[in-house]
């Protein structure tokens, strides 16, 4: 018999197996058929057994079943002598009882050749056999030495063929290792959140460990428990668990986070047999728990599960081992980038301060920086109300995107903000004075700069519009419902560069409804434009923004322009208010207003924002003004979409009462509907039955009247006029 070690090989090649192999069911043929004997086989030995891969003329059961005892068959002789066994007639060579047994399988005459392997073991024998004696000639000999050749080649290609493919899967799996430790050093290196740590977290251990469900629990600042970051990677059945787990708990995270120590369980079962209280998807199969520690302090656990048996090795470890090490390091990062985020945003906060209420006009605001790290970088914006008729708008750029731009920013901005203060002075003097107090106080800033001063003067709508430009890009105007443009005015030197140069002021006239736009360089630098700016884009936006609420616009047109932010931006945008009115109007002097509606929808918004201009100008509170632009979208929406045109707005301020009157050609009344938790739409009049002090309907030959009134100041709200003629409630 063969030695364990080959033995091993022969079953690790596929030769252990009572099945027919093709291969050697050809060569037992050719035996048979040159030699024109019984029958021919390749038997391979095994301790208790041999096995038949090729056989032609056996006597059943053994051609079927491929396989037989030791004592039924000669071939174990010439394994273990090791040399051809060659029997004319076995009845006169052997003992009668054994020949006997042997006649039964029709094995008269033999002849065996050894079956070699790649070590020139003899572990098989190729054999023929005649139900009759048979002297067997040299050329028989020889034939049955060739083929014995060729079976050994052939078990040799096997055993070959299967150590090439262990040494691969070796080779794969130390691949699959390097490639899983490279992956994880290199995976956790964008991280920004915790949120980005956990996705991350389920992304490697997915491609690296196989692993299906990824748990991500951070301990809580107190270190008496653990809360599970999210549901996004648990199994189902996991999900509805608390997430807060306290670190005394009978559970295998605590206990893992209290010795620290790495647990790994094979099944379900293992988990509840020692935690029969924890929570565990039956349809789950083997998981891993892993501490995370970093600096000495428990920062949380990961749990990978698998969704079947799962047995890790020990490359496998050393990247379980691996990936804890990686996720705590992120986790740590990840804490040091938000606490530094906090200082930034606290500091970028105190330097961009808000807006103020400007009368006249409508202001809005936004800053979007590069570096998500630092949050904070050189761009700018402010604003300066001189009087009740001059505001100063500044916007700059300071060159760099850190920490230092910013404090340079800071710096600067002051400086202006206090030279617009106490010098009532054109934009370009203020510029001038900004860039000699750079130079002689030794700051070194360089940088680019806008000033606008807007000024309202007696009898005359509107703005005038004055600004001067320190190598900043030109403003931006949307002219009512116009087309945006650029307002021409050639740029003079930046910042920091020649603060004795020459600088000059343009003009520009601002009606009510034109929107001012003050921005920096990184919402219109686009690298595959011909100039490096992308205007184009920025004026279609703005035109494009319509009606939509100034408060919206800055953020809006960033989220728009840019797809992939590379720069700081800032954006200010000014919107000229109509209806300049005196706040003095009194029950004897009302403020009386009107205008007609285009038949489509978002003619509701531009109500909305003529109506707030209005209120604004007669210094109605900013709650109150709220309350009604409310009232004026739903009865103008409803005359919009139920009425029939034209649809007229008319609204009265005095010194106690706003009304509101919306007319339409229908005579079909409004009706305070009773709509449904999940309905869109149909609580329009029941917020105006709720909010207005009165309401009603005042029907006429051409159609009908909506109308409400509400308190200027906040006051207990009453019910519906008594002389209100009113449709049906809906």
């Amino acid at each position: 018999m063969g030695t364990t070690e080959s033995v091993r090989e022969l079953v690790e090649a596929g030769l252990g197996d009572a099945i027919p192999d093709p291969s050697f069911d050809r060569l037992a043929s050719l035996v048979r058929r040159e030699l024109d004997v019984t029958g021919a086989a390749v038997s391979i030995l095994l301790p208790d057994h041999q096995v038949l891969p090729g056989a032609d003329g056996l006597p059943e059961p053994a051609q079927t079943a491929r396989r037989i005892p030791l004592d039924r068959s000669m071939c174990h002789v010439v394994v273990e002598t090791d040399t051809p066994y060659v029997v004319a007639d076995l009845g006169a060579a052997m003992p009668a009882g054994d020949a006997e047994v042997l006649a039964e399988y029709g094995i008269v005459a033999f002849a065996g050749f050894p079956v070699r392997d790649m070590r020139d073991r003899a572990v098989g024998a190729l054999c023929a056999y005649s139900s009759v004696p048979r002297e067997w000639s040299e050329t028989d000999l020889a034939v049955l030495a060739d083929v014995a050749a060729a079976c050994s080649a052939e078990v040799r290609l096997r055993a070959e063929r299967e150590r090439a493919r262990r040494i691969q899967h070796v080779a794969v799996r130390a691949n699959r290792h390097s490639r899983a430790l490279l992956m994880l050093s290199e995976a956790f290196s964008d991280a920004q959140s915790v949120a980005d740590v956990e996705e991350t977290l389920a992304r490697v251990a997915s491609a690296g460990l196989g692993a299906r469900w990824t748990r991500l629990a951070l301990a809580d600042h107190d270190g008496r428990s653990l809360t599970r970051v999210s549901n996004r990677f648990v199994p189902p059945d996991e999900a509805g668990a608390g997430t807060v787990t306290p670190l005394d708990s009978d559970t295998p995270c605590a206990a893992v986070c209290r010795t620290r120590i790495r647990r790994f369980f094979a099944s379900p079962a293992e988990v509840m047999a020692e935690f029969p209280d924890e929570a565990v998807d039956l349809a789950t199969g083997a998981r891993v728990l892993i501490p995370l520690v970093t600096r000495r302090r428990l920062a949380g656990v990961i749990t990978l599960v698998w969704d079947g048996p799962h047995a890790p090795d020990h490359h496998e470890e050393e990247i379980t081992e691996a990936l804890g090490r990686y996720t705590s390091q992120a986790l740590e990062r990840v804490r040091i980038v938000e606490d530094r985020r906090e200082v930034a945003k606290t500091l970028q906060s105190a330097m961009l301060t808000d807006l103020p209420a400007v009368r006249g006009l409508e202001l809005a605001s936004t800053y979007a920086p590069a570096k998500q790290f630092d949050q904070v970088g050189g761009d700018w914006y402010d604003a300066v109300v001189l009087d009740e008729n001059t505001v100063v708008l500044m916007i700059g750029d300071v060159t760099g995107h850190d920490m230092h731009a910013a404090a340079l920013m800071g710096q600067l901005r002051s400086m202006l903000r206090t030279f617009a203060w106490s010098q009532d002075e054109s934009p370009a003097i203020l510029l001038g004075l900004l860039d000699r107090a750079n130079a002689g106080l030794g700051l070194g800033a360089t940088g680019t700069a806008i000033v606008a001063r807007l000024e309202r003067r007696p009898g005359q709508e509107g703005y005038e519009l004055t600004w001067s430009s320190a190598g900043h890009l030109p403003p931006l105007v949307r002219r009512g419902e116009d087309a945006a443009e650029l307002l021409s005015g050639q740029s003079d030197m930046m910042l920091g560069i020649r603060p004795e140069s020459r600088r000059v002021d343009h003009t520009a006239h601002l009606d009510p409804g034109d929107t001012l736009l003050l921005y920096t360089d990184g919402l219109v630098e686009q690298r595959t434009a011909t100039t490096g700016m992308d205007f184009g884009s920025v004026l279609d936006a703005l035109h494009a923004y319509g009606d939509g609420p100034t408060g919206g616009l800055p953020s809006s047109l960033v989220r728009q322009v840019l797809s992939h932010q590379q720069d700081d931006v800032a954006v200010l945008a000014v919107r000229v208010r109509h209806g300049i009115a005196s706040p003095s109007a009194t029950d004897a002097r009302p403020l009386r207003a009107e205008r007609d509606l285009p038949d489509r929808l978002d003619s509701a918004g531009r109500a909305r924002r003529w109506v707030d201009d209005l209120l604004d100008s007669c210094e109605v509170p900013h709650s109150r003004r709220r309350d009604v632009m409310l009232l004026t979208s739903e009865v103008v929406t409803n005359a919009l979409q139920h009425g029939s045109p034209p649809v007229h707005l008319r609204i009265r301020i005095d010194d106690h009462m706003i009304r509101l009157e919306v007319e339409d050609s229908s005579t079909d009344n409004p009706v305070i509907r009773e709509p449904g938790l999940y309905d869109a739409g149909g609580r329009g009049m029941q917020l105006v039955d709720r909010f207005a002090t009165s309401w009603g309907v005042d029907l006429h030959e051409n159609g009908k009247q909506v109308w409400f009134e509400i308190p200027r100041e906040a006051e207990r709200r009453g019910r519906l006029s008594s002389n209100a003629q009113v449709g049906t409630r809906r």
